[in-house]
């Protein structure tokens, strides 16, 4: 299981409908919300700070 560091839930890697990659990793979102806002600043969410 991932982790959405957008809101905290977890993502079952082989099902998210929802990633990126940064910086050569890739990211799982549960929704295409939180995965717009890791976009937008994944500094913010990279670095263990998630918005719950």
């Amino acid at each position: 299981m991932a982790k959405d560091l957008v809101c905290g839930m977890d993502v079952d890697e082989k099902t998210a409908k929802y990633k990126t990659t940064y910086k050569g990793k890739t990211y799982y979102f549960c929704a295409p919300g939180c995965k717009k806002m890791f976009e937008e600043n994944p500094e913010k969410y990279v670095g263990g700070s998630a918005k719950r």
